[in-house]
């Protein structure tokens, strides 16, 4: 029961809105460092491409296997937060792992194992795939990246102002929770029973949250786009010199055509093992 406690207590403990706040933010900007963030965006979108469109369209487990893999490796290089690879796991077990407990648990055989393998390796590539773009790359590198290829320039420009959003928001929640709490009576939560009733008068408070939250960030939210048409946001976002200085940055190294040679070549070795078996 000691131990229960224990584990149970240092798990509370985490899970903190500090705790949460500073993974988000650690997955969005603190990645600046790694392999990934310092590639060109351009040649990064195409990989995304391959892992995020081909393996949906595949249904040979050496060749999703060997693309799982890859993925995996590169997510290690972005160096994603703990969060979000504690949610990819959720999520994956939510879509496709729950689907082999109750086919087991309703009288299923093995048979079932290998196409529910085939789908979660689908899920798992194409999420990994996902994960490594979306937080290796700095919101305004992707957006030139998307820029690039000819996307609206109010698409690329929304991706990098929902970046750039994420303190805003995690500000004003704050702000909002320490206010109902401020208002508010916590349970005690030295015992176990306490530490559930405690978590769920958070999870009370944060629905609560909801609505203030939207409201302070509309209203900042306004405040940001009014300065930037002081600035003149509409005619720099249609005008063909600024693009180019924007865009001027964008380079191709060696680096970046050894990345894609390595995963050219990874994919080939698997198709190739698959042709085999």
């Amino acid at each position: 029961m000691r131990m229960i406690e224990k584990l149970s207590e240092n798990l509370f403990d985490k899970l903190s809105i500090d705790f949460l706040r500073n993974q988000v933010l650690k997955n969005a900007y603190g990645n600046d460092d790694t392999v990934i963030a310092a590639m060109d965006p351009r040649l990064l979108l195409v990989w995304y491409l391959f892992f995020g469109l081909v393996p949906w369209f595949v249904n040979d487990v050496p060749f999703l296997l060997g693309c799982f893999l890859l993925v995996v490796v590169t997510t290690a290089l972005a160096r994603v937060a703990g969060l979000v690879l504690f949610l990819f796991g959720v999520g994956v077990f939510a879509q496709t792992g729950y689907l082999l407990l109750v086919t087991l648990l309703f009288g299923g055989d093995a048979s079932a194992i290998l196409p529910l393998l085939v789908l979660t390796l689908k899920v798992a590539t194409v999420s990994l795939a996902s994960v490594t773009i979306f937080s290796g790359l700095d919101p305004d590198r992707l957006a030139n990246g998307l820029m690039w290829y000819g996307c609206p320039e109010r698409l690329s420009f929304s991706i990098s102002y929902a970046y750039r959003m994420l303190p805003m928001l995690m500000e004003e929640f704050q702000n909002v929770l320490l206010s109902y709490r401020l208002r508010g009576n916590a349970p005690a939560h030295d015992t176990l029973w306490g530490k559930v009733r405690y978590l769920i008068y958070q999870i009370r408070v944060i629905m609560h949250a909801f609505y203030p939250l939207m409201l302070n960030t509309a209203k900042r939210s306004r405040t940001t786009v009014e300065v930037l048409e002081i600035k003149g946001y509409r005619y720099a976002a249609v005008n063909p010199e600024v693009k180019k200085i924007k865009l001027a940055s964008l380079k191709v190294g060696n680096n970046d055509l050894l990345f894609l040679s390595l995963s050219f070549l990874w994919v080939a070795l698997t198709v190739f093992i698959s042709t085999l078996l």
